[in-house]
C-alpha cells in the first residue's frame, strides 16, 4: 500500500512539474500588462541609477524565466522588479517568458566588426553571446539590439560584485570603463531585441 501511495505521489509531482514548465504565450501576453508599463515605453529610463530599461521582446525564454525567478527570490536586486516578481506564480513566469520570447526580433543583418580597441574583449563575449548577439544557449541573454547603457550598467554591476554571476564577474573584472562602453555600443548597434511597445 505504501509503495502504491508513493508511486501516486511521485506521478502527481512529475505531472505538476511538467505542466508548470510549459509557458503559454497567449496567456503571457495578458499577464504581462504591468511589464509594459516600463518595458513597453520606448526609451524609458530607470530612475536611479539612470539607464534605459531593457528591451525584452525576442529575449531567450529560459533566460527570462531565470531572471524573473532571481528577482522573486531576491538573488537579483532591483526594488521594482522584486515587487513585481513576488506576485508571480511559477506558471505566470513561464507564460510571460514564453510570450516575450515569442515576439519576433528585428531581422538580423550582418553584424558590424568590433572596433580594434575592444576586439580581444569581444572575442570572449562572443563565446556565450554570439558574434551576432543572438546567444545560442537559451540560458544566456540575447544582447543584439539591447540598449547600450543597460548593457554598460549590467557590466559595471558585475564588475563591482553588486550583481552575482561567476562567469560575468570574472570577465568584467578585467574591463575598463572604455571597454564596457565599447562592448555595449557594439552589441547595441546590432539588430535584435524589441521593446514591448511594438506588440
Amino acid at each position: 500500500m505504501i509503495r502504491i501511495f508513493s508511486a501516486i505521489i511521485l506521478g502527481l509531482c512529475l505531472v505538476s512539474t511538467s505542466a508548470s514548465a510549459e509557458g503559454d504565450a497567449a496567456a503571457g501576453k495578458i499577464k504581462a500588462y504591468t511589464c509594459k508599463g516600463c518595458h513597453g515605453i520606448p526609451g524609458y529610463n530607470n530612475t536611479y541609477p539612470t539607464y534605459k530599461v531593457p528591451k525584452l521582446g525576442g529575449q531567450n525564454e529560459a533566460y527570462l524565466s531565470s531572471a524573473l525567478n532571481a528577482y522573486r527570490s531576491a538573488n537579483r536586486q532591483h526594488s521594482t522588479m522584486r515587487v513585481q516578481a513576488q506576485s508571480l506564480s511559477d506558471q505566470d513566469i513561464a507564460d510571460i517568458s514564453a510570450w516575450m520570447a515569442s515576439i519576433e526580433r528585428v531581422p538580423a543583418t550582418t553584424p558590424p566588426a568590433a572596433p580594434d580597441a575592444i576586439s580581444a574583449k569581444v572575442q570572449v563575449c562572443t563565446g556565450c553571446h554570439g558574434a551576432d548577439g543572438l546567444s545560442a544557449d537559451p540560458t544566456y541573454p540575447v544582447l543584439a539590439g539591447q540598449h547600450a547603457n543597460f548593457i554598460s550598467h549590467a557590466l559595471r554591476t558585475y564588475r563591482s560584485g553588486a550583481r552575482q554571476n561567476a562567469i560575468m564577474g570574472g570577465f568584467s573584472a578585467g574591463l575598463t570603463d572604455d571597454d564596457i562602453e565599447g562592448i555595449a555600443a557594439w552589441y547595441a548597434s546590432m539588430s535584435g531585441l524589441k521593446d514591448l511597445s511594438e506588440e
